[in-house]
């Protein structure tokens, strides 16, 4: 079974700007203070400091995850994470029959109860997706003291990390993402993506996996094995694996690693 890890861009303060020390303090103390700013830009939010996202593929297999609401996008938000292989924890008074059945046909479990901070304990991220403003607000900020991941839909300010729009062709994922700004348009340009890579793609990966392993055992310079695997992995070579399928392109890929093994 496929274990797909999802893709998000992590929401980080930035504690590289530069802020005026006053002079009369010593060296000493000027450190201490401009440690102590550094820790406070870390954990508090100002409408000043330019947020930088940091694209990761996360891998959440076994792990905790809470879903807080009861809806349609509840549904969707959790089917991404049971599709990671995550532990999925849902926590809503009132559910919709689809996520019912859903939590039902899987390992998620549904919590029928109005939100507690305890239901957020020991998760590795969580999803707010109620619609109410207010409690998603004091999700975002019980998340925040436990130092918890915390996305709460359509809320970029409220968001330690955001979901981008994805192209998936087996392994191979392309994330697409906006800085929260219009979600409209990555999809838009995810739409765009999947019409130029196709499940060939997909399937190019996985040649390309097994015979990097290969490559990695039997061609020991790293130089070499940079150069070979640049070749096996260009246009020109997706191209014969297009035309002639996956077992002339091994051979085409055997030429090629015995021709480096030799020069």
């Amino acid at each position: 079974m496929r274990i797909e890890k999802p893709g998000i861009f992590l929401k980080i303060k930035d504690a590289n700007q530069h802020h005026a020390v006053p002079m009369w303090l010593s060296d000493f103390d000027r450190l201490i203070l401009f440690k102590f700013a550094v820790a406070i830009l870390a954990r508090c939010e100002y409408n000043n400091i330019i947020m930088a996202k940091y694209p990761i593929f996360l891998e959440l297999c076994g792990r905790r995850t809470v879903v807080i609401g009861g809806g349609a996008v509840a549904v969707r938000k959790a089917q991404a994470l049971l599709a990671a292989s995550a532990r999925v924890v849902v926590v809503s008074k009132h559910t919709d029959d689809a996520l019912t059945a859903l939590c039902q046909s899987t390992n998620a479990e549904l919590i029928k109860s109005r939100y507690s901070k305890d239901y957020i304990a020991e998760a590795v991220l969580v999803i707010a997706a109620t619609n109410k403003p207010e409690l998603n607000r004091r999700i975002y900020k019980d998340c925040q003291e436990l130092e918890i991941l915390c996305n709460v839909v359509d809320s970029p300010e409220l968001c330690d990390f955001l979901v981008p729009a994805v192209v998936k062709r087996g392994d191979l994922q392309i994330a697409v993402g906006t800085e929260g700004h219009c979600p409209a348009y990555a999809g838009h340009l995810r739409k765009k993506l999947e019409q130029i890579f196709t499940n060939k793609h997909g399937e190019f990966l996985a040649e390309l996996e097994m015979l990097r392993k290969r490559i990695i055992k039997d061609v020991p310079n790293h130089a070499d094995r940079k150069a070979l695997l640049g070749q096996l992995v260009d246009d020109k070579s997706f191209e014969y694996f297009i035309q002639n399928g996956s077992a002339q392109w091994q051979g085409y890929a055997d030429r090629l690693i015995s021709k480096e093994n030799k020069s």
